[in-house]
């Protein structure tokens, strides 16, 4: 039954009013302990609010949405790339595409400044930025036929900005896919466990795929409850491989499974949509939305406290996970969480060939986004309820008595018996240099956990939650190699036209050997590391994430001014203006900063003093490929800033022509199609 218009005011008001307090508590806390139920109903309050009325908004005063309007599914349904596939399927898929490393991994490397700063971004950065970023490119490219994103500049800005972003977008997608495989390699090298987990989810999507497809169609209940058994079925039956030959056949290298990685991204772009990727990424949702929701239910039940300050010292850029002040640093390490690039790439790739109407676009890329904040909250939680010694022990390498005294001295005392306490709890042989973000998310996870069910269970959820991880991200690879193949083929098809053809076996084929061949050998590159690899490459994802994103908003506002929505600007400018100051502050501090904690090239300069110094052969072999890879990611990174900035001039001009009338306002929409046509004439 509808309430009355008088209690509906009251109840939002209500809601809007409790999510102030409790972000004011948050805000104005200095010293005493807070209670990490203040900020589960703070981002509660803000998905409730912002979806009921932002969102609502947005999709009907900005974009205009118009369901009578067949979508690109329908209208060039091929079965393979373009399938019209039930919303709630579209936003399993779409979710678990865009869920990758920075919800879970971003926001605990952030904790070093505090709670605060990433509560801020994630709640403000994730409505009024992520949620609009990724409502906008959907609604750009299910109006002309599900293009990409590089497709798109080139059509509404211009033949050359077009070329660049095309350029600069496969780029980043390069490196973006090549750290996401990073993360699942580590958190799956000799984990038998995890890794027959993630195997079994792909033998159980292809089922459900030929289910839903031949089997039994429309029986979307059915095949998901099979789905959701079979998953359940694989996470015990991992307890039980201890003792077989399986254990063996599963305990893998990195770099072997490095391999594995990418063949799984090579077939899982090349094999029919509605086969593999779709069901899988909306298996893999079940267990990602799930896991979130039991974790807002321990953190509910246990209550914790938030020992983790709300600004720390490092906010000067001194901190011991990784170095950079609050501004710029936040603002890209955490970035799924809040906005992401990448999720432009899915909005522009997958999931416009498979929604079956416009209003899809509010649950599935608005409603996604802010799901995905709420497991960024949920990560920072736990991450900021640990014990602060513990947290910076666990994401800092070195010899273990050094790195318990230098914390310690820092004033956030811990020893190495503490951290062997640690380990053992968890079944591990050691925490200390664990570094990447996911070991402190799974700790702070597992600890929740078994606040519940007994600490006895610790070991148990700990490794539950580094397989939650694995599949978490490992979802994000398989759509992120299928849009890069679409991004690929863009290219190939400015060589020979019909290169470009999703329909080409051939240019498939091609498109995504060299795509995969290229993020992984970045890949490769950063298993090898001596750092580990996410030292030297999660700074260069971040901004490269952020430059995509920076890439969309202003195709965002091309399309807003062509569509006559000028008043509507600020809606895309103001998180484009953002991005812009900080990703090019941070993209210039880690290429000229004088620090070699920060700069690239500083950091290049000390490791040759120390080579000029001499050492033994395995020193020097180290320092040399650390050098090496310094002044790759400086040349990555000044690369990106360059094409970037172009790119945004020449979006700058085009605004400034259209905005005085010295240039016709020219969509580049797909002729309109009406929802009822189509379906009669099939």
């Amino acid at each position: 039954m509808k309430l009355p218009s008088w209690s509906r005011i009251g109840l939002w008001s209500l809601v809007a009013a409790l999510g102030a307090v409790s972000f004011a508590v948050l805000a104005w806390s200095r010293g005493e302990p807070v209670n990490a139920l203040w900020l589960v109903v703070a981002a509660g309050c803000v998905f409730a609010v912002a979806y009921r009325f932002h969102s609502a908004w947005l999709m009907a005063r900005v974009l205009t949405l118009d369901q009578r309007r067949a979508t690109p599914a329908i209208v060039r349904d091929d079965g393979k790339d373009y399938v019209p596939t039930n919303r709630w399927i579209v936003f399993g898929h779409h979710f678990a595409a865009i869920a990758g490393p920075g919800p879970l991994v971003g926001p605990v490397l952030a904790s070093q400044f505090g709670y605060l700063p990433g509560t801020i971004w994630i709640l403000v950065g994730a409505t009024l930025g992520g949620a609009v970023h990724d409502s906008m490119i959907l609604f750009c490219s299910a109006r002309r036929g599900g293009k990409s994103l590089g497709q798109m500049v080139r059509e509404e800005v211009g033949a050359f900005p077009g070329f660049l972003a095309l350029i600069s977008i496969i780029a980043i997608m390069v490196i973006l896919l090549a750290v996401l495989a990073l993360v699942v390699v580590k958190a799956l090298a000799e984990s038998p466990w995890g890794l027959f987990t993630i195997a079994a989810t792909m033998p159980i999507a292809v089922l459900m795929g030929l289910s839903l497809r031949y089997w039994t169609p429309g029986r979307i209940g059915l095949v998901s409850a099979f789905g959701v058994a079979g998953l359940l079925l694989a996470v015990v039956g991992g307890r039980y491989l201890p003792g077989t030959p399986l254990e063996g056949w599963l305990t893998l290298q990195g770099t072997t499974l490095a391999w594995w990685i990418m063949a799984y991204g090579l077939f899982a772009s090349i094999l029919p949509v509605w086969l593999l990727l779709a069901p899988r990424d909306y298996l893999s949702t079940f267990m990602k939305i799930g896991t979130v929701a039991l974790l807002v239910v321990a953190v509910v039940m246990v209550a914790p406290v938030l020992k983790m300050p709300a600004l720390t010292k490092f906010i000067d850029g001194t901190g011991p996970v990784f170095a950079g002040p609050v501004f710029p640093f936040c603002f890209i390490t955490i970035a799924c969480g809040a906005i992401s690039g990448f999720h432009s790439l899915v909005s522009s790739g997958t999931t416009p060939k498979l929604i079956t109407s416009e209003n899809d676009i509010r649950i599935v890329a608005y409603g996604g986004m802010i799901t995905e904040m709420m497991v960024g909250i949920m990560a920072l939680i736990a991450a900021c309820a640990m014990q602060p010694g513990e947290y910076f022990a666990i994401n800092m390498k070195g010899d273990p008595v050094a790195i318990t005294e230098k914390i310690t001295a820092l004033g956030f005392p811990v020893t190495p018996a503490q951290m062997s306490d640690l380990a053992a709890a968890v079944g591990e042989k050691t925490m200390i240099g664990r570094t990447g973000g996911a070991p402190t998310f799974a700790v702070g996870m597992a600890q929740m956990f078994a606040g519940v069910l007994g600490r006895h269970l610790l070991p148990l959820w700990y490794h539950f939650a580094i397989m939650f991880e694995a599949l978490f991200i490992l979802t994000t690879i398989d759509a992120g190699t299928r849009i890069g193949r679409f991004l690929v083929q863009d290219l190939l098809g400015c060589v020979w036209k019909p290169l470009g053809e999703t329909r080409s076996t051939a240019g498939n084929w091609l498109a995504s050997f060299l795509f995969v061949g290229a993020w992984g050998w970045f890949l490769y590159q950063g298993v090898v590391d001596p750092l580990g690899g996410i030292n030297s490459l999660w700074p260069l994802f971040g901004v490269a994430n952020q430059l995509l994103a920076v890439i969309a908003l202003a195709l965002g506002t091309t399309v807003l001014i062509k569509m006559g929505r000028t008043r509507y600007l600020w809606v895309s400018l103001s998180p484009l203006s953002w991005l812009i100051v900080v990703t090019l502050s941070a993209g210039w501090m880690k290429i000229f900063s004088a620090d070699p904690r920060l700069g690239f090239l500083s950091n290049a300069a000390a490791l040759k003093q120390q080579i000029a110094a001499g050492g033994t052969a395995a020193q020097l072999a180290e320092w040399h490929r650390l050098v090496f890879s310094n002044h790759v990611n400086a040349s990555v990174t000044g690369t990106f800033l360059v094409l970037v900035t172009l790119i945004v001039a020449a979006s700058a001009r085009l605004w400034w022509q259209l905005l005085a009338g010295r240039r016709a306002p020219d969509l580049h929409e797909d002729p309109y199609v009406s929802q009822a046509s189509t379906l009669t004439a099939k």
